[in-house]
């Protein structure tokens, strides 16, 4: 027994001799969208909010704080802005290297990841974009039509050289495995049905998660393209994070999609997330908000216990590159990522520049979300006419009405960019204008829709709106900023007509579910100025995101009835080209087929938006608005607040 006993204290001294402790960083960035830069090409100026280039500074920074780090990017990379379009119109040429690529190689990044934006230009440019890269890309959870294997490397172990707390070098075999949203297949069904088909994230981290184990990995990071959503279990859900934390041995989760910023105040009220830390159900989780305004920091403590790394303490952070509360650059720019990319900066901006047309009015979205505007009238115009074209002789489309439906892509972004505006003046419109006006890769469709339909389609666009009390004197912001998003407000053109009762409360949630089942918020619908008939079908032209979801009603593949290739910038592009050949200009002014419904009140309102705060803006307002607005100053952010007056109009 003594010498059992012996035998037993002897083994825990060794193992307490030999125990190592690891600190590890992980840094991450997900959503840059082409935005290696620190350039706002719109307004042909240098900006230190966003842009690869200072995003770099700030990942020099954190990694010189410590012994040891790894770097991950998780997609959403080479899609999203003027560098990324130049870069897809060259196709590449000669095998250039993406400009992307350039930047993150020039980093030395462990591994990346893909986002469902990476698929828009399909798979030849998407695997010609990748190729570049001096570091491994992975996916787990897309795969191969014809060979049912997956599509690319679903996961990597790589031996990694670490130093321990005593000084000695360790290795450490990471595990790294990487997902999309599988409703990558529906956002981009033209460019990959029957090549490839998604499956389920939380159901694919199971099946490979335990393979990775067998294989050796100490520890495992899941780099999810995906948000972090409480919402029941369901299979092939887009935002699985919270549930993907369920899944036995990941160790820390860097996630994205959502361009939110975790650890950070919208998920604070949720069950089992740790907004203080950066965890979620127990583990390590980062997520930097979009365009690499911020970089993803989790500081893990690893110790090895009985043979085995385990993670025993962590932290995570959203670090930002500009502190918007002090208006004020937290990092320069990267004067290394800046040399790099200095050509494809030159021939991005060159592109950029090429002049299409003219328009007939200026072109700025400050009033966007509270009146017609001509930002979204000019897009809706061209959509029309792609359609019309498109159906000529068709007999089961020809002789339905064409309307159409456009969201402000930039006004205001999510109250967390006060430059996220339009702000085009009257006169040459340019391949910028156009890049400007439509920033995403989306395809044109459209859906055969009931009349009662674009009622409730116009009832889920209207909750962007907080509901107004009629009997309070105190300030009320009428932008429901914090859960809706900007891409989501509709708005319907082509004959319809409406009004939007702010006083109501909103029919649908931030993400279309039914909530106020007696509630209306649009008042007045008609079609060619009579009241809309239930009944009657319409072809509604929107892109392939909206028509394909099923989020919307009257959406959802069953009621597509055009699925164009050709994207909706492209189809702008033309139109402002072609009207302009034919009458000098392209008519830009707004319809005003929609405005907000006066508000009654026993008491006088003190009602206040939040909008552009440039000068230009101002004159704007001053000379366009429907409403009577009064500026009163500038918020924490930057943004220009106004006193708007919905009790009367000018």
């Amino acid at each position: 027994m003594k010498i059992i006993k012996l035998s037993l204290l002897i083994s825990l001294m060794m193992n307490m001799a030999f125990a190592s402790t690891v600190d590890l960083r992980i840094l991450e960035t997900s959503d840059v969208h082409a935005n290696m830069m620190d350039y706002d090409f719109y307004k042909d100026d240098y900006t230190a909010r966003f842009g690869f280039a200072r995003t770099a500074s700030l990942i020099r920074q954190m990694q010189s704080e410590v012994k040891n780090s790894v770097l991950v990017d998780n997609g959403d990379l080479i899609q999203g802005s003027p560098m990324g379009d130049w870069a897809y119109s060259s196709q590449l040429e000669n095998d250039a290297i993406h400009p992307a690529q350039k930047a993150l190689n020039e980093m030395h990044y462990t591994v990346g990841g893909l986002g469902n934006h990476e698929f828009n230009y399909g798979l030849p440019f998407l695997n010609k974009a990748i190729a570049g890269a001096k570091f491994p890309y992975i996916n787990a959870n897309i795969f191969d039509a014809k060979t049912d294997k997956p599509y690319f490397t679903p996961y990597v172990i790589l031996n990694t050289p670490v130093i321990d707390r005593e000084g000695n070098q360790q290795y450490l075999k990471i595990g790294y495995i990487s997902f999309v949203p599988p409703q990558v297949m529906e956002w981009d069904k033209n460019n990959l049905a029957g090549k490839v088909y998604a499956k389920d994230i939380v159901e694919t981290a199971k099946s490979y998660v335990p393979q990775m184990k067998a294989e050796g990995a100490d520890i495992i990071f899941a780099i999810a393209h995906s948000g972090l959503s409480s919402d029941p279990y369901k299979l092939m859900a887009e935002n699985s994070v919270y549930y993907l934390s369920t899944v036995k041995d990941i160790d820390a989760i860097l996630f994205g999609h959502t361009h939110s910023v975790f650890p950070g105040k919208t998920f604070a009220n949720i069950a089992g997330v740790d907004n203080q830390n950066g965890r979620v159900n127990g583990i390590p989780a980062v997520m930097p908000g979009q365009w690499g305004d911020h970089l993803g920091v989790i500081d893990l403590t690893l110790e090895q216990r009985e043979g085995r790394w385990q993670v025993t303490q962590s932290k995570s952070i959203a670090k930002p590159i500009f502190d918007t509360v002090e208006n004020k650059p937290l990092v320069d720019a990267d004067p290394v990522i800046r040399k790099v990319l200095a050509d494809d900066f030159k021939q991005t901006r060159d592109y950029m520049g090429r002049v299409i047309g003219q328009s007939s009015g200026d072109l700025f979205s400050v009033l966007a979300l509270v009146q017609d505007d001509p930002t979204i009238q000019v897009i809706n115009n061209a959509q029309i006419d792609y359609i019309k074209y498109f159906i000529q002789g068709d007999p089961d489309l020809a002789d339905l009405p064409i309307i159409s439906a456009v969201a402000p892509f930039k006004a205001g972004s999510r109250k967390n960019d006060p430059t996220a505006y339009i702000e085009i003046p009257k006169g040459e419109l340019s391949v910028k204008s156009v890049a400007d006006l439509y920033v995403y890769a989306n395809t044109l469709a459209a859906v055969k829709i009931s009349g009662a339909n674009v009622k409730e389609w116009l009832e889920c666009t209207a909750g962007l709106f907080n509901q107004v009390d009629i009997h309070s004197t105190q300030p009320q912001y009428i932008i429901n900023w914090e859960k809706f998003r900007l891409y989501n407000f509709d708005i319907i053109d082509g004959g319809i007509r409406y009004a939007i009762d702010i006083t109501q409360p909103p029919r649908y949630d931030e993400n279309c579910k039914l909530i106020n089942p007696n509630s209306q918020r649009i008042k007045n619908l008609t079609f060619n100025n009579k009241p809309i008939d239930p009944q009657q079908n319409f072809i509604l032209a929107s892109n392939n995101y909206r028509a394909l979801t099923g989020i919307f009603p009257g959406s959802g593949e069953q009621n597509v009835v055009i699925n164009s290739p050709d994207p909706v910038k492209e189809i702008l592009a033309r139109y402002i080209e072609k009207t302009t050949q034919q009458y000098g200009q392209v008519n830009v002014e707004p319809d005003n087929n929609w405005h907000l419904k006066p508000i009654k009140s026993p008491v006088k309102l003190d009602l206040r938006i939040e909008t552009s705060p440039t000068s230009l803006a101002k004159n704007y307002i001053d000379n366009h608005s429907h409403y009577p607005m009064i500026y009163l100053n500038n918020d924490n952010v930057g943004y220009a607040v106004y006193q708007i007056n919905l009790q009367t109009e000018k």
